[in-house]
């Protein structure tokens, strides 16, 4: 039997780029009530933020329990994402149910997500302890429920910064290329000026 040690540069040459799954979770923007903000803000801060190539799959859903599992296993199963990020759904109210239909897909929570993003927001309002945010991993794809508005997006993402652009609270995107590494997933560089990615350093 041969076995074949890959390299570190072997792994991020074997994909020229990443598939990033993008759900904005709303029963109004389903419905045309009013227009989805989440995923062209999500489009826009990733083309600002990361280095590496990479491709969308986008859907609008409404708050349905069984319409969530199938689209995020979708991307998970069939489009194979190695990243999806869902807007929406994640309060208390009796339609918001993304977290519960999150957790029901995934093979491993990763409560550490939901938690940071929740400090972050406690800076702003005193209603963050409401939301119910979760993160898991399904097979070789993270899946990551972020806030609804465009504002409340980046702030978890990047974090907080004070005026020389010095971090005070670290988004979570900062973990994320290192998640994505573990997991077996696509290989994510960013720009280090706006996130800057952590990995342990080769002994």
């Amino acid at each position: 039997m041969v076995r074949y040690l890959f390299s570190n540069y072997d792994i991020k040459m074997k994909k020229k780029f990443i598939k990033i799954g993008l759900v904005s979770i709303s029963d109004r923007a389903t419905k045309g009530i009013y227009e989805d903000r989440g995923i062209p803000s999500l489009k826009e801060w990733l083309a600002h933020t990361l280095i590496t190539p990479f491709e969308t799959e986008e859907h609008i859903i409404p708050d349905d329990l069984s319409t969530i599992q199938d689209t995020l296993k979708g991307l998970c199963d069939l489009s194979e994402c190695d990243l999806v990020l869902t807007t929406g759904g994640t309060g208390p109210s009796p339609r918001d149910v993304t977290p519960d239909a999150t957790l029901s897909i995934g093979d491993k929570e990763m409560p550490g997500f939901g938690e940071q993003m929740r400090q972050i927001s406690l800076h702003f309002v005193p209603t963050a302890i409401l939301s119910r945010q979760v993160a898991v991993v399904r097979k070789k794809t993270l899946v990551i429920n972020l806030p609804g508005q465009p504002k409340a997006i980046k702030q978890t993402l990047e974090g907080l910064k004070d005026q020389n652009n010095n971090i005070k609270v670290p988004g979570i995107f900062a973990a994320v290329p290192y998640c994505l590494d573990l997991i077996g997933a696509g290989y994510i560089e960013t720009h280090q000026d706006i996130v800057n990615t952590f990995r342990p350093k080769n002994k």
